[in-house]
């Protein structure tokens, strides 16, 4: 791989890491509002087929609706989304922080190492004992205060999951980036909005509409389809257990753009875990990336 391809994959990453933090702070901006999981989960996807439909319809491209595309939804769609956001409903942004994107490395290494055969090698080791030394501060500092429900953790954590293994599978079906997004956007509306209209509970008309925008917008463009685009990128350059180990980041950026946005605090162990954490994604992401085991696709 050459180095110019390297610098392209490490910038989806950035932008990916940059979209991911703000997705944190308004998830949990829309946890705050009137707002159920189910509604943002609708306003996310209906906003992003109504993107994504119109230019299905005008270029026609070819794409494979199979049992593939729906597990994929499932698990990095509207079983993600619904997931995610309940949980958002529950708890603080810092304790979303360290549970959903500080657990990706661990999560996306484990389903990697079962599912590709890509065993982290010594390097990456150490890059994850950096990384879980930093999210035991952020979890320190977190857990620590009164913010917070286990109910809201164990959801978020599962939706950590849910994305861990959309990821390795994306990448053990290797499927294309557009694809992903068109697909996985489209299927995972086509699944969701039907029940979602027809037997869950609705909040749209109790909250304002400049929330209501907010959330459409970001969820439904940015994290959807921009962040989709950008992360399905830097897997396919990258590979999905190397990403995932750049998304460590996330935390220390998510938890410390809480302090003044939403008014958490921001605490020694807060600033110690954005250290280590950093260190650690920066050192699992250096030259060698894995002893490989039956290797079944490129890096």
């Amino acid at each position: 791989m050459d180095n110019q391809h390297l610098r392209r994959g490490y910038f989806y990453a950035a932008l990916t890491v940059a979209v991911w933090s703000g997705f944190i702070l308004v998830s949990r901006l829309g946890g705050k509002s009137p707002l159920t999981a189910w509604d943002v989960t609708a306003l996310r996807f209906g906003t992003a087929a109504l993107i994504l439909l119109p230019v299905w319809l005008w270029r026609r491209p070819r794409l494979n609706f199979s049992w593939r595309m729906v597990i994929l939804a499932v698990t990095g769609g509207c079983g993600y989304g619904v997931l995610v956001y309940a949980g958002f409903k529950l708890t603080s942004a810092a304790h979303g922080a360290v549970l959903l994107p500080g657990m990706l490395p661990f999560l996306v290494a484990l389903m990697a190492w079962l599912v590709l055969g890509e065993r982290p090698s010594p390097q990456r080791w150490l890059g994850l004992v950096g990384i879980a030394a930093g999210i035991a501060c952020l979890a320190t500092d977190s857990f620590g205060s009164s913010v917070g429900d286990w109910r809201g953790d164990l959801l978020i954590l599962a939706s950590s999951l849910s994305w861990a293994i959309y990821t390795v599978l994306v990448r053990r079906w290797q499927v294309a980036p557009w694809d992903a997004t068109l697909g996985v956007g489209l299927v995972s509306a086509a699944l969701y909005l039907p029940v979602y209209v027809l037997w869950l509970p609705h909040n749209l008309a109790a909250a304002s509409l400049s929330t209501i925008a907010l959330q459409a917008a970001y969820q439904g463009v940015l994290a959807v389809i921009v962040a989709m685009m950008l992360f399905m990128r830097a897997v396919a350059i990258l590979g999905p257990t190397k990403v995932g180990t750049l998304m460590a980041l996330i935390p220390a950026i998510a938890g410390t753009a809480a302090a003044p946005l939403l008014g958490e605090p921001l605490s020694p162990w807060l600033m110690a875990g954005l250290v280590l954490v950093s260190l650690g994604a920066w050192v699992g992401s250096q030259t060698r990336f894995f002893v490989r085991r039956n290797a079944v696709c490129p890096t």
